[in-house]
């Protein structure tokens, strides 16, 4: 292979493109039958190193197209066109306990794809590729404003699409761990939805004042965008996951502010004392604090904290007042929140007061906590800490990476359909595929 190793070409296509769109990785002009491995590296802005690789062999015509093509072994196995994302992972010899997030949503995720001789497990670093290419993936699709919000007390950021809108909105929230996590919201926007997304429990008002936002900051967030000239103020949606849902639940059955054309809740419950502030929702959690498993890693299970589902009507969010429709996403290996239990018990609720006609359910088999945007790594564990307790620990989130993957895909479609068709009614004048950045 010497003479002909430095004629290896590699391309990947889109080069640049939204996170949650799929590429090409095609390699060329290697000897037929070549072994090789295809491999892919991502510096995190933590400056943790990431990889993910699978094996090959080239055809007859010398080419390995990581579309088709199965992989033979590595971080992944079969074909899966997008495998060297997915199963990500960290290097060697990183710390325990790391997750990737993107915490600067103006910059791209910059990821190396390269081609290595021969099947190869390790020692990457220390190897030269035969070749090797960088590919950007964004969550801000050119044109998509990031416009930081902080009035009336909010600690937020407003994300909104390209053109000239008005577009629908959307509130989202993410869970227990707070802080205002943005790159969701980014990627909705993307897709033709002004998207907030809102930190409610490490606000600046929380950090100042020592005291957790009540209800109202939530209809608050709510005003702002809708009377944002670019947002459709009649055409509003929540997003919750985890913690979020618990909010999102409660805004959407109770609130006398809140007028929402359609609910996401991912991964999480409607069991929570109903008149509660979001305070006495994390007390009543805490209150089951005694219920936390730890397995054989020491990482800690929580999903029986909520178990069983509460017949007493006063402990859960009665989703049978709910009038507009619900999709709820559901990992049934969820080790950290009892979501299929509730999922279930909010359908038998639904069924009784005739209004199962809004409610769709997506349960993933095998799928974990950490139901996220298509191809983000799966981390079945990752260390977290409390917002209240600011203990820091190991959480278990459950799942398989590979079925996990493939839920996170599959939901996400099947969200921004259901966003699209509730918001647009029909109509579709803001969805956008972008295929080239």
């Amino acid at each position: 292979m010497d003479r002909k190793q430095c004629c290896v070409k590699l391309s990947v296509q889109p080069s640049r493109g939204l996170v949650d769109e799929k590429f090409v990785v095609l390699v060329q002009n290697a000897f037929p039958g070549f072994q090789l491995t295809v491999h892919a590296h991502h510096q995190c802005e933590d400056g943790h190193g990431w990889e993910a690789f699978g094996h090959y062999t080239a055809d007859a015509t010398g080419t390995v197209n990581v579309s088709e093509d199965p992989s033979l072994g590595g971080t992944y196995s079969g074909a899966e066109p997008m495998g060297l994302l997915w199963s990500l992972r960290p290097v060697p010899g990183s710390k325990p306990g790391l997750r990737m997030r993107k915490k600067n949503v103006q910059t791209p995720m910059e990821i190396t794809v390269s081609v290595y001789q021969g099947h190869q497990t390790e020692g990457f670093v220390d190897q030269v590729p035969l070749t090797g290419v960088v590919v950007e993936r964004w969550y801000m699709a050119p044109g998509v404003q990031r416009i930081p919000i902080s009035e009336d007390g909010l600690t937020a950021t407003l994300f909104l699409p390209s053109g000239p809108g008005p577009f629908p909105g959307l509130l989202d929230l993410w869970g227990g761990g707070g802080q205002l996590v943005e790159y969701r919201a980014a990627l909705l926007a993307s897709h033709g939805i002004a998207s907030l997304a809102l930190d409610y429990l490490t606000s600046k008002i929380t950090m100042e004042t020592g005291k957790m936002v009540d209800n109202q900051y939530f209809e608050t967030a709510y005003r702002v965008l809708q009377q944002h000239p670019q947002v459709l103020g009649s055409r509003i949606a929540m997003l919750g996951l985890s913690f979020g849902t618990s909010v999102t639940l409660k805004m959407a059955v109770y609130s006398q502010v809140v007028k929402l054309r359609c609910v996401v809740c991912i991964s999480g419950s409607h069991v929570q004392p109903v008149d509660g502030s979001v305070e006495q929702i994390l007390s009543f959690f805490h209150k089951n604090a005694d219920k936390t498993r730890f397995n054989e890693d020491n990482e800690a299970i929580w999903r029986d904290l909520l178990l069983p589902i509460p017949t007493d009507p006063s402990l859960k969010v009665d989703v049978g007042r709910l009038q507009c429709p619900l999709l709820l996403v559901v990992g049934e290996d969820d080790q950290n929140w009892p979501a299929y239990e509730s999922a279930m018990d909010m359908k038998e609720m639904m069924e009784r007061a005739g209004n199962s006609h809004l409610l769709t359910i997506l349960s993933y088999p095998n799928a974990g906590h950490l139901i996220e945007p298509p191809y983000t790594p799966h981390a079945r564990a990752s260390s977290f800490r409390t917002v209240s307790t600011r203990l820091k620990l190991m959480a278990l989130w459950g799942g398989q990476t590979a079925e996990h993957s493939r839920a996170q895909e599959d939901s996400w479609k099947k969200m921004l359909a259901f966003l699209r068709e509730n918001l647009y009614g029909g109509t579709d004048p803001g969805a956008r595929s972008i295929s080239h950045l």
